[in-house]
């Protein structure tokens, strides 16, 4: 009974609770908590949700993994590399930001949370060997680069355009290095300084909060951000409004062909509901006229991605009227006498008609005080079957990322981590967050292992760090206005560039080159793809499955002799003499499957024509771990064949349950016991004495028992 009950409520392991463990949970709580605002605001950037969201997600989920995951030190909440992922695997269906992206985020929440539940309550962790470690290794360097580079756009304070080509969008930003916002640049180098700095000297002290404070204490005081919002008939040349004209006939075509794309779903999927072959071809016809729109889409997309850097290259001057208003003029076409203000405006925006000016940097701004409510997350059922390959991948990854902390913080507290029980802990968290507006969260390195340091003893510490987030929420979102972007940028930076690793794949080179080289292959593949970054592990995944198909397919196999250690090795790959022309001894490492049947044959044929005065072929069977029908079948095919050519096919060192299975198929009796030894070196003395006497071997005093 005690049994179940902590199966069901994992949670009850913490109790009973000692002074200094509760002690030390709560400085571990609210150390964390001090790390995870400002990362779950940066984090849910990078998602593309206002930075409110990495505030919900740092609350319900996070107390619903500690209490139902397996690892004590485990901090789940908002990550860099699910945020990255949520936001590629949605910007093809709505635009970052819109409510409609927002509901999707949370969706996709959900649908990860399920099915990392469906894994752990089917006791499916294991699914995660699938990633190798030079796949992961690959995918998490690229993911790595692509995130920290895509916030090089916040730290130079120029626009990073999202479309269907991320290196197409980096370099847009490199091309705009000229254009950088001195102060927001400033400000980047300066947080990046204090953490760094803080984290080498003054390690106890919380670096990003410090950062967090001090740039938006300064942002407040030197009015950092400086944003209007006008009419477009307050610009003054012809050039600015016909680019903002374009512009505004861009995005609202992109919105109208979203639309467009999910209504041919919807009704498609409506058609295809009905039974009956017409209303078959009618939903086909239906999904006819998408692709011709998703081209359309595309295109539009590289569009506004042109005009909005195009926009941001005009520098724009005010000049105020007597009735109070203002009008603009480009600085490269001022009128004469012109008198304005002194700052130079830029383009920061355009939204239901209205152009957003900028002449300071972007700062976090507005923040929803309050709790998220309860409520039902909305199913597009739509766009389940679209994200679903994204969630599974999600999902692995997201799990990989826990277990793999999980498991490196337990060498040192050597606590015993279940994969499966995370894995049921990572999904409920995933989907009671999504009923409280939280996108898909994990397990968190830095977080885990800024409590483990700080001495956590239990899951309570996770929950101490949630109610210090509600806490922000209740009443202090209104202090974080000023924040500048930049900051938020360089936290995740810092955060992602640390994952980073070369060594583990010039490793994996010295040991199997080929594997190695699907791992660097994922991570071009990864680069070239982003955002679509799952296609990249995707890709890892089949090419590590071909790669041991293949191996499996072709196991080592190969004519052996003696070295002059005494031990067996490959007559080729040594350049061995051969033991004897009268027999040929045979070493096959693999299991004799269905898979690999014809190699098998190949190579024992291929030792038939190599030496063909032997009258026996030995085949050294101690690597052969399992048999099924198919390599039955093979052996006795090959032993007829070998047989009408006057050689006889012997076996030795078979394991137990291959012996066993060649025994209740009848071929042992077929082939004749003497044909099998118990060993190699049996098999060889008794071979290699016949072969001296130019006779057959005495097998009734050497060959196994019956």
């Amino acid at each position: 009974m005690d049994s179940w009950l902590y199966r069901l409520l994992p949670f009850l392991r913490w109790f009973p609770m000692s002074r200094v463990g509760l002690r030390a949970d709560l400085v571990a709580g609210i150390t964390v908590a001090l790390v995870l605002v400002p990362q779950g605001m940066a984090y849910a950037q990078l998602a593309g949700l206002p930075v409110v969201y990495g505030l919900y997600a740092s609350f319900v989920p996070v107390i619903i993994a500690s209490l139902w995951g397996s690892s004590s030190q485990l901090h789940t909440g908002p990550v860099a590399m699910l945020s990255l992922m949520s936001a590629a695997a949605l910007i093809p269906f709505a635009t970052p930001g819109s409510a409609t992206f927002i509901e999707l985020s949370v969706m996709l929440a959900l649908m990860v949370g399920v099915l990392r539940l469906a894994l752990g309550a089917l006791s499916l962790g294991a699914v995660v060997n699938l990633l190798s470690s030079p796949v992961i290794i690959g995918f998490t360097n690229a993911a790595a680069l692509i995130i920290g580079l895509s916030q090089l756009s916040k730290i130079l304070g120029v626009p990073f355009p999202r479309t269907e080509s991320y290196l197409a969008d980096l370099w847009r930003v490199i091309e705009q290095i000229p254009e950088v916002h001195v102060m927001t640049l400033l400000f980047a180098v300066g947080a990046w300084l204090l953490i760094a700095g803080l984290r080498r000297y003054r390690p106890t002290l919380p670096g990003v909060l410090v950062a967090v404070v001090i740039a938006t204490l300064l942002s407040a005081l030197i009015g950092f951000e400086q944003k209007l919002s006008v009419d477009p008939a307050q610009i003054e040349d012809d050039r600015v409004v016909a680019t903002l004209d374009a512009l505004a006939n861009g995005q609202e075509r992109m919105a109208r062909i979203t639309t467009e794309l999910a209504d041919i779903a919807h009704r498609a999927d409506v058609l295809e509901r009905e039974s009956g072959l017409s209303a078959i071809a009618s939903a086909a016809q239906v999904r006819s006229h998408a692709p011709a729109l998703v081209y359309e889409k595309a295109a539009k997309r590289r569009e506004v991605t042109r005009l909005t850097v195009e926009m941001h290259d005009w520098s724009l001057r005010r000049a105020p009227l007597t009735d109070g208003s203002s009008v603009f003029y480009a600085e490269d076409a001022l009128p004469d006498g012109f008198e304005g203000d002194g700052g130079r405006w830029r383009f920061a925006g355009l939204t239901d008609g209205q152009v957003t000016l900028s002449a300071g940097g972007d700062v976090v701004g507005v923040i929803p005080r309050g709790l998220p409510s309860l409520r039902v997350p909305a199913v597009e059922w739509d766009l389940v079957w679209a994200l679903l390959p994204a969630a599974l991948v999600m999902a692995l990854i997201g799990f990989m990322e826990a277990t793999s902390i999980s498991k490196a913080i337990a060498t040192r507290t050597g606590e015993r981590v279940d994969t499966n029980k995370e894995l049921i802990g990572q999904g409920l968290a995933n989907i009671a967050g999504s009923f409280f507006s939280s996108y898909t969260v994990s397990g968190s390195f830095s977080r885990s292992a800024v409590a483990a340091r700080t001495g956590a003893k239990t899951g309570l510490f996770a929950i101490v760090s949630a109610l210090a987030v509600v806490l922000v929420l209740l009443f202090f979102t209104s202090y974080l206005y000023h924040l500048p972007q930049a900051v938020l940028a360089v936290i995740v930076m810092m955060a992602v560039f640390s994952l980073i690793r070369v060594k583990p794949l010039i490793q994996a080179w010295r040991v199997d080159r080929l594997g190695a080289l699907i791992g660097i292959l994922t991570f071009a593949a990864t680069l070239a793809m982003a955002p679509a970054i799952a296609d990249g592990i995707l890709l890892g995944i089949v090419l590590t499955v071909l790669h041991f198909l293949i191996r499996t397919m072709k196991p080592r196999a190969e004519i052996v002799a003696r070295k002059p250690d005494g031990t067996l090795g490959g007559i080729r790959a040594n350049k061995l003499r051969p033991m004897s022309e009268r027999f040929v001894p045979v070493r096959f490492d693999g299991s004799l499957t269905f898979i690999n049947v014809a190699y098998f044959e190949d190579i024992l044929l291929e030792a038939h024509a190599d030496f063909p005065k032997a009258k026996k072929i030995l085949v050294v069977g101690s690597g052969i771990n399992e048999i099924d029908a198919s390599g039955e079948e093979k052996i006795r095919e090959v032993a007829v064949r070998l047989n009408k050519a006057g050689v006889t096919l012997v076996f030795s060192g078979l394991k137990h349950q291959v012996r066993r299975a060649l025994e209740a198929s009848g071929l042992v009796e077929e082939l004749g016991r003497t044909s099998f030894f118990p060993d190699k070196e049996t098999a060889l003395r008794s071979l290699l004495r016949a072969a001296d006497e130019h006779r057959e071997p005495d097998d009734s005093r050497t060959a196994m028992p019956g």
